[in-house]
């Protein structure tokens, strides 16, 4: 079943932005933690960012910290990556997923719905 739609990864040259979408329309922005994560080619998919929906706090890799931002819009149902200063080593395929337990993770087996991925090409 699809659950989540993700939208917004094109190629970009390094130093732009980006901002990644993350919509549902079955899914509760309330309920869920929400997470996004990357993989890159010949890589094991990572977690970039996620928001514990319990306590709203957020969590961001150290390779992207001060330049992603993740926020959500429950009046939207959409959630967001905006990505900025983006290099090179961001490019890869972007996942939002969304956990039951509300509270984030970086472990993606704890999630329960994904959404099919949005390309992000960094390249000059």
């Amino acid at each position: 079943q699809v659950h989540l739609v993700e939208s917004g990864g094109e190629l970009v040259q390094p130093g732009g932005s980006l901002r990644l979408s993350c919509t549902t329309s079955t899914l509760s922005l309330h309920f869920y933690g929400i997470g996004w994560f990357r993989q890159a080619p010949g890589k094991e998919r990572e977690a970039v960012s996620w928001i514990n929906n319990v306590d709203g706090s957020t969590w961001y890799t150290d390779s992207v910290k001060g330049r992603f931002t993740i926020a959500r819009d429950t009046t939207k149902s959409t959630a967001y990556l905006q990505m900025n200063s983006l290099k090179p080593e961001d490019t890869g395929i972007y996942y939002c997923a969304f956990e039951s337990s509300g509270l984030g993770s970086s472990n993606e087996h704890e999630y329960n719905y994904w959404g099919q991925g949005t390309q992000v090409t960094v390249s000059s």
